[in-house]
């Protein structure tokens, strides 16, 4: 008997590629487009595991979790969940509630999802591959072949069409998967611009908040969509803007001009990103970022940010210090206090453009002064970005990731001396 699987997935494009591959593989699959249905198709369809996002309409993957564990017969049902890699809380609040695994929407592949999921089902090999795939049912219960017809994804996008048995490769598939990606990605870019505008002029915070979540649903598909066709780039920074609009949907009175500024930004540059970052095997990881602080807390402040990207830096407090590290070291980022003593970050700032490795370099400056001086200042001197104290982890964090990503789509700095 096939082991059947329940994907609880709001987005019907990423649903209906694991669907598909579940289903080749020879799985029996049902999905369910929220936590509601999800928590009935558990009941009628018997699962022998679920594959779970945890950001879901009516109900979160955690209170999914937390109605089944409390239900006799579920409580070791395996539950491998999707997460949003920047949402901590969550993934720990999903490992409290009874999940079995738990991946990174913007990481795993649906190979890797596969391979997770023979490993706890306790599966050797493919015992399905290359035969012809079970049936599945609709939500509704009806019977439905596992080869599902274009649809929408609530968005206005089109589904990709679904695998053939006679594809040669999963190569081939990836390459369709892609090429519906990139069709799809302007329109989707037009429309969280024209989002992120409606929340610009938004009157009031019941407004903000509407458009704010529609903004924060437009990226969520984004970032599942991105990793399962293979743009982990892409992925990872749709996947940090969509946990800074969680959290400026959490807390809207950090809704103002620098969070919008940095939402705008970051959007603009997911569309350079596809156009010429498809081919970039670089690991962001490996980025070398320094900070320029007296202030001891604000130093702690945006490491903690950069950390949050999985970026590594260092930290000087002395400018001339700074000025020798540049001098003999390459970075692909630098952030900047401005009210230093000795050298304020401006000068400093256009010292560092003097040099042959830093002409380039991505400066962004971080500051208690906010007034139209000090940001026409940080332009004259050099600067790439501010951000304004006090920040948002998270935006610090999203900020970085573009800039280290942008430095890195350029060609290539000289080396340091």
């Amino acid at each position: 008997m096939n082991k059947k699987i329940l994907i609880v997935e709001d987005d019907q494009i990423v649903a209906n590629i694991y669907r598909n591959k579940f289903s080749l593989e020879g799985f029996e699959v049902e999905v369910a487009n929220n936590g509601v249905t999800g928590l009935n198709l558990v009941q009628t369809f018997q699962p022998d595991a679920v594959i779970l996002d945890l950001m879901l309409p009516q109900m979160t993957g955690v209170e999914f979790m937390k109605r089944i564990r409390s239900q006799d017969g579920f409580q070791k049902l395996p539950v491998i969940v999707f997460s949003n890699t920047y949402l901590t809380n969550m993934v720990q609040e999903a490992w409290k509630a009874g999940a079995t695994k738990c991946l990174s929407k913007a990481n795993c592949t649906p190979k890797q999802v596969i391979e997770v999921l023979k490993t706890t089902l306790n599966i050797n090999g493919a015992f399905g591959m290359g035969t012809v795939a079970p049936k599945s049912t609709s939500q509704t219960g009806a019977e439905k072949a596992p080869a599902p017809a274009r649809s929408s994804n609530g968005n206005g996008a089109a589904a990709p069409p679904a695998p053939s048995p006679a594809m040669a490769s999963d190569a081939e598939f990836q390459a369709e998967l892609l090429k519906t990606f990139a069709q799809n990605l302007p329109p989707t870019l037009h429309t969280m611009r024209a989002q992120l505008q409606s929340l610009i002029k938004a009157e009031n915070e019941a407004a903000r908040l509407k458009y704010l979540q529609e903004l924060y649903r437009r990226i969520h598909a984004l970032t599942g969509n991105a990793a399962v066709v293979g743009l982990a780039q892409l992925a990872h920074i749709a996947d940090a803007l969509e946990a800074l609009l969680k959290e400026l949907f959490e807390k809207p009175k950090s809704v103002n001009a620098s969070s919008l500024r940095t939402v705008a930004s970051t959007i603009d540059f997911l569309g350079l990103l596809f156009e010429r970052g498809l081919n970039s095997k670089q690991d962001l990881c490996d980025a070398n970022i320094l900070i320029v602080d007296d202030e001891a807390i604000s130093v702690r402040a945006i490491s903690h940010s950069l950390q949050k990207a999985r970026l590594k830096s260092q930290s000087v407090q002395d400018p001339s210090a700074a000025i020798d590290l540049l001098d003999k070291n390459v970075y692909d980022l630098v952030f900047l206090d401005i009210d230093m003593p000795g050298m304020n970050g401006f000068e400093l700032c256009a010292k560092l453009r003097t040099m042959p490795t830093h002409k380039k370099t991505p400066v962004v400056f971080v500051t208690s002064l906010n007034d139209f001086d000090s940001r026409a200042n940080s332009t004259m001197s050099g600067g790439n970005d501010f951000i304004a104290k006090p920040f948002l982890f998270m935006e610090l964090a999203v900020k970085a990731l573009v800039h280290v990503l942008r430095s890195r789509l350029a060609p290539p700095r000289p080396a340091a001396a």
